[in-house]
């Protein structure tokens, strides 16, 4: 039977253990601020923000636990059959924006969805993921990333990594640009089997995997030497964060389409961005590999 109540104590806990571990790799002593809401029906929320750290720029990772009397639309376009249905839908969302551009930013989202049609039994399903968008692109970074990316997927056998890899990298993809938005790791969606224990099972090793793959990463990379040329470029490509979620992403549309705090729901926002016109890297820099090598699919394991 479907049990949002676990989801909500699993993805509360969750929630706990990456802002503390985020928390200790920030050197300036910066942590989260918590705010509390309270909505109808026993919906809650509690959005953290830590930002102006010496190693993260910006981090949100907010908890959200929603019941209403419609689904919005951002919720049915895959099956408008449950339109009008009442629902619950418990959820973690985060995105990490480091100051060092060569520490790359990433985003994470686990969710669960249980709805209740007026003339049907329950219907639920899980949805998310986790991917990493680099500014300067790392091998040893990318292998790591996905390496852990395809251990989270045991609770659901050896086909759900190559399934969900291509899902990620088919999802956050920048059609007008032509681009990926990183180099991908893992996205599902409408997850609703073989059954609720073990769609629950792969959600959690999801979760409990995702401090293990970013990290050593930020560990790596955060007092790497940069300077202006490595900042204007990394605000350059925050830009590209900008465009899919506003374009593309659906989490944005379902919050604002949901009646969310609107701050919450742009929280993934990097805080300083910018657009140059017809930009250019230099052909052979790493800012022209970043595209030319890392943003195209690839198999990052092969071989391994």
């Amino acid at each position: 039977m479907p049990d949002p109540a676990a989801v909500d104590a699993y993805l509360t806990e969750l929630q706990d253990r990456i802002c503390t571990g985020l928390e200790e790799e920030e050197d300036g002593g910066a942590r989260f601020e918590e705010r509390r809401f309270d909505g109808p029906g026993g919906s809650r929320s509690r959005p953290r923000v830590l930002a102006e750290g010496e190693v993260i720029e910006k981090a949100a990772v907010n908890f959200t636990h929603a019941r209403g009397d419609r689904l919005p639309p951002a919720a049915t376009e895959r099956r408008p059959q449950l339109a009008g249905a009442s629902f619950e839908a418990v959820s973690l969302s985060m995105i990490v924006h480091p100051r060092n551009p060569y520490a790359p930013t990433t985003h994470m989202n686990v969710r669960a969805f249980v709805a209740a049609p007026p003339d049907g039994e329950p219907v639920w399903w899980f949805g998310g993921g986790f991917d990493l968008t680099p500014i300067y692109g790392f091998e040893e970074d990318a292998v790591h990333w996905h390496e852990t990316a395809r251990a989270a997927c045991a609770p659901l056998g050896p086909d759900a990594y190559p399934r969900y890899k291509k899902e990620c990298d088919e999802y956050f993809f920048l059609a007008h640009r032509g681009e990926a938005r990183g180099i991908g790791g893992l996205f599902f969606d409408d997850l609703d089997g073989p059954d609720w224990d073990t769609a629950f099972a792969f959600q959690q090793s999801v979760g409990d995997h995702f401090l293990p793959a970013y990290r050593p990463i930020l560990a790596r990379r955060k007092d790497t030497p940069y300077g202006e040329r490595e900042r204007q470029f990394q605000l350059l490509r925050r830009g590209r964060y900008v465009e899919f979620n506003l374009v593309y992403d659906r989490g944005t549309k379902y919050g604002l389409q949901s009646g969310r705090r609107v701050e919450s729901v742009l929280a993934s926002m990097p805080p300083l961005v910018r657009w140059e016109v017809d930009f250019e890297p230099e052909p052979g820099s790493a800012e022209e590999r970043l595209t030319s090598h890392f943003l195209e699919p690839r198999d990052w394991l092969a071989g391994r």
